[in-house]
């Protein structure tokens, strides 16, 4: 691995989860992508990434999972640094990781990966481009990286990777069980969903007035009914335990119960604080969730924070 130098310049960023309220999935397009609309949120877990400069490019990763993330160029928060140093005539960094989000999820661990890195490398080059000028690398990095940019709560279209900011009030407590079993392949659950539409007339997918206008009255019990999710008999029939859970939560009080964008992370949406820690140990303790993460959004995007940590 490669070693950072010890007298390095480094800034340390941090970005969040997401999690898709609604998602809307169209046929298949001739490029092999489907058409997308998605009302994202930005949700209180976060990975954290330092990049300092370093004798050669390099990434290493800690904390949850990190033996499951690559640490060779296909890693997609070095690809980053590397698509955003093409730029300027920069010196290359070491990209160290530290993982909160589930890898291989549906919460889009490795596009936080990403989102921070590109405003840590923006701050530590002083390329002053901003999120606006961030935006287009990000979308060549993948569909969620642009909306992990900016956080909050936005719509997604294209391939999600088109965001614009939604008008949306008040704070929701989320409680995301992470599925003890193998994670769900996004191609995967795509091809699935495919097979489950085979002869149904998809039509192009766009943001439901329900979702815009719990989303408005700002109250988690209009926002528990509407969450939706296209993809979810797909990824329920790959792994029925998914099933299991939601059945479970709604059981324990859930306001509503949704997979996580392809899985297999299911999100639970609960009445207030008090409501997440009661249904947190509720599904534990009957054994329906072996591990549980709490958190709220919406919150902010990818940014800079203060004492960049080179261990």
């Amino acid at each position: 691995m490669t070693s950072v130098l010890e007298t390095a310049s480094a800034v340390t960023a941090r970005a969040p989860a997401k999690v898709n309220l609604e998602l809307g999935v169209g046929a298949l397009r001739p490029d092999g992508f489907h058409s997308l609309s998605t009302v994202y949120q930005a949700v209180g877990v976060f990975e954290e990434v330092t990049v300092a400069t370093a004798d050669e490019w390099g990434v290493s990763v800690r904390g949850r999972d990190a033996e499951l993330v690559p640490t060779d160029e296909s890693n997609l928060a070095l690809r980053a640094a590397m698509r955003l140093a093409e730029r300027a005539a920069v010196e290359p960094v070491h990209v160290t990781i530290r993982k909160e989000i589930p890898v291989a999820g549906g919460m889009a661990g490795g596009s936080a990966d990403a989102a921070a890195t590109l405003v840590a490398c923006d701050a530590l080059w002083d390329l002053g481009l901003g999120r606006s000028g961030l935006d287009p690398i990000a979308a060549e990095l993948g569909s969620d990286v642009p909306f992990l940019l900016h956080g909050g709560t936005a719509v997604g279209s294209g391939r999600g990777e088109l965001v614009t900011p939604v008008l949306a009030r008040g704070s929701y407590h989320w409680v995301f069980v992470p599925t003890p079993v193998s994670g769900l392949s996004t191609p995967e659950v795509y091809a699935a969903f495919d097979e489950l539409s085979a002869g149904h007339d998809v039509p192009e997918p766009e943001p439901s007035p329900a979702m815009m206008a719990a989303l408005r009255q700002g109250e988690p019990e209009a926002l528990g009914v509407v969450l939706s999710n296209d993809l979810q008999a797909a990824a329920v029939r790959l792994q029925p335990q998914i099933g299991d859970v939601i059945d479970a939560a709604m059981s324990f009080g859930a306001l509503g119960a949704i997979v996580s964008g392809s899985g297999p992370t299911v999100a639970l949406l609960a009445a207030g604080q008090e409501g997440a820690i009661d249904l947190a140990v509720s599904l534990t303790a009957s054994g329906a969730a072996a591990d549980v993460i709490r958190a709220i959004g919406p919150v902010a995007g990818a940014h800079v924070i203060p004492a960049p940590r080179l261990t």
